[in-house]
């Protein structure tokens, strides 16, 4: 068991076997009785920054889900390395199962919320599973290399991580590009962005928007002019709420 911030709210740290790794996540459940549908919850940033926050899957299990946050591999002690969109893309599709083995949860209604990063492990999932009811892409990153161009305080750290440059290795880079796969990705997609977003730009949700577009997929966009990567916290309860009401619809 977790502590929890909420006291209707129960969480858990789980351990998980993908591709062979242990990997770690943390496991939100509305203490009341009952079966509720799921949230797959992919974190943000790399390594500490940006890592889940108990108080943030709190708030989804008190709509109403049970939701799982994978750590992704080589985080909080789990094994391996974080890929950035790699290989632990299959921590994202794994954590689908374990959620799927919740006795609370509805097994056939399983959503995706990415934050940030967290986009092309959403991405991907979408497009390599069959189960997935929806997905939900807040301020999320669409392309790794459009990332690398615009984010020039993240280069040293991609270029570790990734092993090189756009130039240098552009196979990894396309490996980790979901958006030429796209057609294969058939849950309907909510995109969420601040138009003033200096981490994750406006460009990358028009991306995703174009390719989703193009492939006759079903989707909403819901664009904020004057908001940032991080949105103010009254602002930010109300847009989970609606994204959440927005997931049972599907």
């Amino acid at each position: 068991m977790y502590p929890s911030p909420n006291p209707n709210v129960r969480l858990f740290e789980i351990t998980y076997w993908s591709d062979g790794f242990r990997v770690k996540g943390l496991l939100a459940e509305p203490i009341a009785d009952g079966k509720y549908e799921g949230i797959i919850y992919l974190r943000g940033g790399i390594q500490h920054v940006g890592m889940v926050r108990p108080s943030r899957i709190a708030q989804f299990a008190s709509q109403g889900f049970v939701v799982f946050a994978p750590y992704y591999r080589g985080n909080r002690g789990g094994e391996g390395k974080d890929e950035f969109g790699g290989d632990d893309r299959l921590d994202a599709m794994n954590a689908v199962d374990v959620l799927k083995q919740n006795p609370r949860c509805i097994s056939s209604r399983i959503h995706l919320f990415a934050f940030s990063r967290g986009g092309i492990m959403a991405l991907w999932t979408a497009i390599l599973r069959e189960d997935i009811t929806s997905v939900v892409t807040w301020s999320g990153v669409s392309d790794v290399i459009f990332t690398y161009k615009e984010r020039k305080d993240m280069r040293k750290m991609m270029k570790r991580v990734i092993g090189g440059t756009p130039n240098t290795n552009p196979d990894e880079y396309r490996r980790r590009n979901a958006l030429s796969r796209i057609s294969e990705l058939n849950a309907p997609v909510l995109i969420i962005h601040g138009m003033q977003d200096e981490h994750v730009s406006i460009d990358q949700a028009k991306l995703l928007e174009s390719a989703l577009f193009e492939n006759g997929k079903v989707y909403e966009t819901r664009y904020f002019p004057n908001f940032m990567h991080y949105i103010p916290p009254a602002q930010n309860i109300q847009i989970v709420r609606n994204l959440c009401d927005w997931m049972r619809r599907q």
